[in-house]
């Protein structure tokens, strides 16, 4: 089992929300809150639904930034359709927080997860490739979620994921959690090692991996899953 970055951030960053507006999406209507810190150059995002003001018990999905799988589409992760379905589930909801983070590649960057693909298609596992790249197993760092969480004044979790680091973590901070809520993807050609070395090698709880278990309920988000806006268009025209 590894840990995370042991130079991890231990210091909650101070955050000012810069703007915020009204966000309708494929996957429900939102409020996107744009935040600054004093603790990095980056712009963390907040996507609410309904008043978590003060609240206990709100459904939460802490997510980190993947441009490679969210923007263009690649197999090789499960980031879009958990980030996707984490959606879902918040706006059936009615109320809840997503929290994403811009910590690209488990917090290595952009250029440096890409140099890890690489490494990954001579044979390394993606472990083993940060590992080669100088990095640790993980340089994700929490402590804006939780500055980003007493801004809102959100008192307890129901938590999307699969990742007891992730909760370990965010206990340390003081985060209450009441309940883990599982996001399990299912898996592709060129997924599925990824996720078994997530299982196997960071304790991730992707059960459906080998137990085919009927109770788990197993995503697969399809390319095509958004509305053509133009067919709202045309319903509405119909009706006039």
């Amino acid at each position: 089992m590894f840990r995370y970055n042991e130079h991890k951030n231990v210091e909650i960053p101070t955050i000012t929300l810069y703007s915020e507006a009204d966000l309708p999406t494929c996957d429900g209507n939102f409020h996107v809150h744009v935040f600054r810190n004093d603790f990095d150059d980056k712009e963390h995002i907040a996507l609410t639904v309904g008043n978590i003001r003060d609240e206990r018990g709100v459904l939460v999905r802490v997510h980190s930034e993947c441009l490679t799988g969210e923007s263009l589409g690649s197999l090789r992760c499960d980031c879009r359709e958990q980030l996707h379905e984490s959606m879902r589930m918040i706006s059936k909801a009615g109320k809840g927080l997503i929290i994403y983070l811009r910590q690209e590649g488990r917090g290595i960057g952009l250029g440096n997860k890409v140099r890890a693909y690489a490494l990954q298609d001579s044979g390394s596992d993606t472990y083993e490739a940060n590992h080669q790249l100088g990095f640790h197993d993980d340089e994700r760092d929490y402590s804006m979620e939780v500055s980003i969480l007493k801004y809102f004044g959100v008192k307890s979790l129901l938590l999307i994921t699969n990742n007891p680091e992730k909760i370990r973590d965010l206990k340390e901070h003081g985060i209450e959690i009441i309940q883990r809520v599982p996001i399990e993807v299912k898996a592709n050609k060129y997924s599925e090692d990824y996720l078994r070395t997530k299982r196997d090698r960071a304790g991730h709880m992707l059960d459906h991996l080998d137990l085919k278990d009927p109770s788990v309920r197993v995503i697969d988000v399809q390319c095509n899953s958004c509305p053509a806006l133009d067919e709202e268009d045309d319903s509405e025209s119909k009706k006039s």
